[in-house]
């Protein structure tokens, strides 16, 4: 169990970046393709709110690689 919990860890601290950039690569194809006031405030909301919970993935999967879970 504990080698699982490690693994999963690394899965954490994978997700936490990639879903960071996809988040970015969504707002810049979304604002590219219609470049309006409009568009630019609600992507601005969504990676301010998801950018820390992104962070506490890493932050969760640090300690778990780390074994601080056991």
């Amino acid at each position: 169990m504990n080698l699982l919990k490690r693994i999963l860890g690394v899965v954490w601290m994978l997700i936490g970046p990639a879903a960071i950039a996809f988040l970015i690569y969504e707002a810049i194809q979304k604002i590219s393709a219609n470049p309006s006031q409009d568009v630019y405030l609600p992507w601005i909301i969504i990676i301010t709110i998801f950018a820390p919970i992104a962070v506490g993935f890493v932050i969760f999967g640090y300690y778990s690689l780390n074994g601080e879970y056991e």
